[in-house]
């Protein structure tokens, strides 16, 4: 029988403790052991950005990270994003922008624009599209994902502080 790790992290701002195997990765862990299955898997080798969360606010690759290296960490994935009522704007934005179709690789687009935003709140077109290169979509296009992203920059720069 593998050995299991004993991990406590934050999620989504929750406090969690978990079971995983050493060799599962965060992904694995987020969809099995957490129910939280928003975060995708699409390639599982780190190469389409499907599966991105924010690990103390940097954008990784979940399949790519293992469960055990998370803790201690902050972990946020596609369902922390929103408040309890609301989208949060980079999501209200991708819906009105017509910005997403099949939706497996909306969660990593969200999540890694955000962490973008939260850098840098008026990015150019450019910046825009060099922080999302590493999320591949094979339905929708990059114009309206880029468009949606500058729609939410422009969003959040109207609420008040």
């Amino acid at each position: 029988m593998p050995k299991k790790s004993h991990i406590q992290t934050t999620v989504n701002g929750q406090p969690v403790e978990f079971l995983c195997e050493n060799r599962q990765s965060l992904l694995e862990v987020l969809r099995d052991e957490l129910r939280l299955t928003g975060t995708k898997e699409g390639c599982n080798n780190g190469n389409c950005g499907a599966c991105t969360v924010l690990m103390n606010g940097v954008p990784v690759n979940s399949c790519l990270v293992l469960g055990v290296e998370v803790e201690g960490a902050q972990i946020a994935t596609i369902e922390g994003i929103a408040d309890e009522s609301h989208l949060h704007p980079i999501q209200q934005c991708f819906l009105e922008d017509a910005a997403l179709q099949c939706g497996i690789c909306t969660p990593g687009f969200i999540v890694t624009a955000k962490a973008l935003l939260d850098r840098n709140p008026r990015p150019s077109e450019q910046q825009i599209r060099f922080e999302l290169a590493n999320n591949l979509c094979r339905c929708t296009g990059y114009d309206k994902i880029v468009r949606a992203v500058q729609h939410a920059a422009e969003r959040l720069a109207e609420q008040p502080a």
